[in-house]
């Protein structure tokens, strides 16, 4: 089974380093999509990208070690059954659909400074 998800570049710490994980980028964007008030620059690199979901949890490491813990960043990613939600620090798994488990991502997205426009993974 595939995971698939998206990572902004700019929400990688200075320093961070992502390896020994297979990733299939899929699409690569730049967009204004960013919330200044908020300590996000206004432009962001888009990653979309697959990974193997015997990686997931490899990745959701990987990242809560790598992304900033300023700004409100995250990464979502998932697969037909399951979503990560990984914050600095802090992982949430569910299965897709688990709108308690979804909830308990989005407040604590909340309380770390996600903008409130950015609570929008998929279910």
């Amino acid at each position: 089974m595939v995971m698939v998800g998206t990572l902004i570049a700019e929400s990688l710490r200075d320093g961070a380093v992502i390896e020994g994980i297979s990733f299939v980028t899929t699409r690569l964007a730049r967009a204004d999509m960013g919330n200044v008030e908020a300590g996000q620059p206004l432009t962001w690199t888009f990653i979309e990208f697959e990974i193997a979901d015997d990686d997931a949890e490899l990745l959701a490491r990987a990242l809560e070690r790598a992304l900033q813990r300023q700004g409100g960043w995250y990464c979502d990613f998932r697969s037909d059954d399951e979503t990560f939600v990984v914050f600095a620090d802090r992982t949430f798994r569910y299965p897709r659909g688990d709108r308690a488990g979804r909830a308990h991502a989005i407040e604590y997205g909340r309380s770390v400074g996600v903008p409130e426009g950015q609570l929008d993974w998929p279910v």
